[in-house]
């Protein structure tokens, strides 16, 4: 099994209610791939609570193997989530996959 994470730093936002609406929104859109791309097991996005960090939130998901992961990046749905609720507020990106 593969373990990818992602750590996404946001752009500042105007007030901090705009940008917890916005994390919702991208937790809501990546949490649905789970129905919709076959090779995900298991998807969860979680939000930093800690104000001493940079990083905003953190999308855990876990596959059988590396190519199941090239699948889920490049599947319709998941660069859609990526392009549009994503790539618009994405200030950074950091990425682990481990095998477990």
């Amino acid at each position: 099994m593969i373990r990818h994470i992602v750590m996404f730093k946001l752009v500042e936002f105007a007030t901090p209610e705009e940008k917890n609406a916005k994390l919702n929104e991208i937790k809501t859109g990546l949490e649905s791939l789970l129905d919709k791309i076959e090779v995900l097991r298991h998807i969860q996005v979680d939000f930093n609570v800690n104000p001493a960090e940079t990083w905003d939130l953190v999308l855990t998901t876990e596959l059988d193997t590396l190519e199941d992961v090239a699948i889920y990046a490049n599947h319709p749905e998941h660069v859609a989530v990526s392009k549009h609720l994503i790539g618009p507020v994405k200030a950074d990106r950091a990425c682990v996959d481990y095998e477990y």
